[in-house]
């Protein structure tokens, strides 16, 4: 088990990705701290993990609030000793597919005022314990619209862009002090809930929009949670020691070209 003896902090643990990957964790051997401002949530996602072998705990936390993210890691190292990751999964609401030109502007610095606040308090959070201990990993995670120009997707599109960017420029800061941060760019996962939802509520509609996505792949196919899961579950570990300051592109090739034209 890769993972074997690391302690895991999951912000969002509730969530689809977030629930998923702290699974992964477990499974390769991690001790996972599950967070989430639903303590129902994530509590069941723990008793999940406990029941399959796994160990786990969890804890109300706002992944916007500066004091109880400190609290919360203060608690951890005070059971453990170390944090030897850190990954925010957390979501928020986006208007999308309307035009710039149509949308207001609470509407589009809303999802990036939150995806950088939340993504900022708790990795500098996760930075002042690592850098003492002089080893941790720091993950993200954004969306296809990071590296490449994606219509009709509000703030949502420079809020992961700007993600990267605060990925990249952390790491540059902690690499000195051993610490890791790397961002993960998915392609949008039809089997998370955000999908589940959209096609139970708009079958029809959504059965054109994931054709059009997976057309736009070289892949010819969507990422899954899984595949997402295991790419973390590998940054995490120490197999990607030397890995740091980049986005690893988990969009079966869309921000490299769209290739729609390619038919078999």
């Amino acid at each position: 088990m890769i993972l074997q003896n690391k302690n895991a902090i999951i912000y969002g643990a509730g969530g689809s990705i977030g629930s998923i990957v702290a699974k992964a964790f477990a499974n390769e051997g991690a001790k996972v701290f599950l967070t989430g401002r639903n303590l129902d949530a994530v509590q069941k996602v723990a008793e999940e993990i406990i029941a399959s072998g796994g160990r786990a705990e969890a804890d109300q936390v706002d992944a916007l609030d500066e004091e109880a993210i400190n609290d919360h890691i203060d608690k951890v190292i005070s059971k453990t000793g170390t944090i030897d990751i850190s990954f925010n999964a957390t979501g928020t609401r986006v208007v999308q597919n309307i035009p710039l030109a149509d949308i207001t502007a609470e509407d589009f610095i809303s999802p990036v005022a939150f995806m950088l606040k939340t993504q900022f308090l708790t990795a500098i959070a996760a930075a002042d314990a690592m850098v003492k201990q002089g080893s941790g990993v720091i993950l993200s995670l954004t969306a296809t619209p990071g590296g490449i120009g994606y219509p009709y997707t509000g703030g949502f599109a420079p809020a992961c862009s700007a993600k990267e960017s605060f990925s990249r420029n952390l790491a540059s800061e902690l690499g000195i002090y051993g610490v890791r941060v790397v961002n993960i760019r998915s392609g949008g996962s039809p089997d998370s809930k955000v999908f589940k939802d959209a096609i139970d509520n708009y079958p029809d509609e959504m059965e054109k929009v994931l054709r059009k996505m997976e057309a736009d792949t070289m892949l010819k196919k969507l990422p899954l949670m899984a595949d997402i899961a295991n790419t973390a579950v590998f940054l995490a570990s120490d197999l990607a020691g030397k890995i740091t300051g980049v986005t690893i592109d988990v969009t079966c090739g869309t921000t490299a070209a769209l290739n729609y034209r390619t038919t078999s």
